[in-house]
């Protein structure tokens, strides 16, 4: 009943072509720690579109999902752009990092599946992330193939590094597990696994963010542009981590209209 209300809260005219789907009818692969936990995706799809999708990774450091503020609430602000906006309720990993990894990689199919019937281009489909979203985004940007592959990626205050050092370490602990191997925080330093056909990016975060070291998204951004991936990088001087699209945030004017300026683009 509540995400009912969620996805009707968005805006009136939207609802008529809103819909929730289970991202795994059959049974997912591979399990959680809790069986209750269930994968879904919330499908929003404009009215005029251009062809473009993007597909939405709510953070939380993969423990909870902020499922409205870095989710839902996006829906309207892409679909006034044309593009279809797919927010994806992931399963938490509970240190089994196919789990949400794998949900990622099944939205992203299943938008390409329906690439015909929701009016989308199978080519122009991207990945946004938030925090530990982030973290899941830029993993498929990074490490998947094929269709689980996204266009494009647009990262909030990302969590990108698995580096005791520097990660967030809720995010480390829920996504490899406490005992994590040297190997396993290696491979998932997002930002140790870029290449030249890594996607295009855009990166906000704010200075003063405590919860994330802004090293995370910077070191991103620098392995970026080593690699010559075309890439943007917008640091706030204040707003701490996780206003998303929160208008009490002091620069939500300013992101949303650097946000929109980078989608036109390309």
């Amino acid at each position: 009943m509540m995400i009912c209300v969620l996805l009707l809260a968005v805006s009136p005219a939207l609802a008529q072509r809103s819909f929730e789907l289970n991202l795994w009818p059959q049974g997912a692969p591979v399990m959680s720690g809790d069986a209750a936990d269930t994968a879904k995706v919330y499908v929003f799809l404009p009215r005029k579109s251009t062809g473009r999708a993007v597909l939405i990774c709510p953070g939380g450091g993969y423990a909870s999902l902020a499922l409205a503020k870095e989710g839902t609430d996006w829906a309207g602000f892409l679909n006034n752009m044309g593009i279809a906006a797919v927010v994806l309720k992931y399963r938490m990993p509970h240190g089994v990092k196919e789990v949400a990894i794998g949900d990622a990689e099944e939205a992203m199919k299943l938008i390409r599946r329906n690439a015909t019937r929701w009016n989308i281009n199978r080519d122009d489909v991207g990945i946004m992330g938030f925090s530990a979203g982030s973290h899941l985004a830029s993993t498929l940007a990074t490490h998947s193939r094929g269709d689980a592959k996204p266009n494009f990626q647009i990262l909030f205050y990302p969590v990108i590094t698995m580096d005791p050092a520097f990660t967030h370490k809720g995010s480390h602990d829920n996504l490899l597990g406490k005992s994590a191997t040297k190997k396993d925080e290696r491979l998932y330093s997002n930002d140790l696994q870029v290449t030249r056909v890594t996607p295009r990016a855009w990166i906000a975060l704010s200075d003063d963010d405590h919860v994330v070291m802004p090293a995370n998204g910077v070191n991103y951004y620098t392995e970026l542009y080593r690699h010559d991936v075309p890439a943007s990088l917008h640091v706030y001087p204040s707003g701490g981590h996780g206003w998303g699209i929160l208008p009490g945030f002091r620069y939500h004017n300013l992101l949303m209209l650097e946000l929109e300026s980078w989608l036109r683009a390309f």
